[in-house]
């Protein structure tokens, strides 16, 4: 059994994958035609990439209806449905307080109260209107925008999975940022992959075991500023437009990565007091969470 490692810059993160089988020029090549999906979704999905379908329609939604690729299209009705499910918590509509507290190609800053209202003012899947006839978008007020940034890797990891698959591949792993990994089957050697979840210092790192399922993790650290003797994290909760402080991480496991993108995300804003909720979306889903004080074991 022979094993490949490959690794690529997309998504403004390093993804890499591992793969197991008998032919190694085979796997190499489903690896890179897996990269090859990854980098065409984020073509589509960027933020920043002015020629994207997401760029279009935030440059023109707000003015006339703007037709997105079906693909597209339906990854914003799961983003609508998963915003809806977890009661916005997760909301990709959240460019606006992104850009508002500064981390839109910032280090990050407190806005003024009025500034942050008017923000929030922007925020809400309901006012994004999908029109499933004709695969148009549309805002209902100008300065909206959206970011895909919390569902969009998991999205393209799913995707990658998809080509791996239909390549051959029963034995691999994949991650994009070691935020989202996807394990496919299971090494040669054991039942299922062993994933470790970082944690802060201090706090025993859980070690989970995937087979054909995700697991993503959101956290707090990464990108963040100081002001007036506080750390305010990049990670808002679009609800009430303030940095998350209600847990330091979050874990969601499931077969979706997708989903399991997102609902880390909702989980992180929720905290604990969030966590049966959360857990109850899907059957056999299994989180974690880290509050500020003491960790919350896995459940599901």
């Amino acid at each position: 059994m022979e094993v490949v490692t490959l690794a690529r810059h997309a998504m403004a993160t390093r993804f890499e994958i591992v793969l197991h089988g008998g032919n190694p020029s085979a796997l190499r090549a489903a690896g890179e035609q897996a990269f090859d999906e990854v980098d065409r979704i984020e073509s589509q999905l960027s933020l920043y990439k002015l020629a994207s379908e997401i760029a279009r329609v935030n440059n023109r939604a707000a003015f006339e209806p703007v037709r997105v690729s079906p693909p597209v299209f339906r990854l914003l009705q799961t983003a609508r449905r998963l915003s809806d499910e977890c009661g916005g918590a997760f909301d990709i509509s959240i460019a606006p307080l992104v850009r508002c507290w500064g981390f839109m190609g910032g280090g990050g800053k407190i806005p003024g109260p009025e500034e942050l209202a008017e923000a929030r003012a922007k925020v809400g899947m309901q006012r994004v209107i999908l029109n499933g006839d004709d695969f148009t978008v549309r805002f209902d007020c100008e300065g909206m925008m959206l970011d895909l940034g919390a569902i969009g890797k998991g999205y393209a990891i799913d995707r990658a999975v998809e080509i791996l698959r239909e390549c051959g591949v029963v034995s691999g792993l994949i991650h994009g940022g070691t935020s989202t990994v996807y394990a496919i089957g299971s090494p040669p050697d054991a039942k299922a992959w062993k994933v470790a979840i970082a944690a802060p210092e201090g706090i025993a790192a859980p070690v989970v075991e995937l087979r054909d399922e995700a697991l993503s993790v959101s956290a707090v650290w990464g990108r963040s500023f100081q002001a007036d003797g506080k750390t305010f994290g990049h990670v808002l909760d679009p609800r009430s437009g303030e940095p998350v402080s209600n847990a330091v991480l979050a874990a969601v496991m499931l077969p979706s990565a997708t989903e399991t993108d997102a609902l880390s995300t909702a989980l992180l804003v929720l905290g604990l007091d969030g966590k049966d909720a959360i857990t109850r979306l899907r059957p056999n889903m299994r989180t974690f969470v880290i509050a500020a004080v003491a960790p919350q074991r896995l459940s599901g």
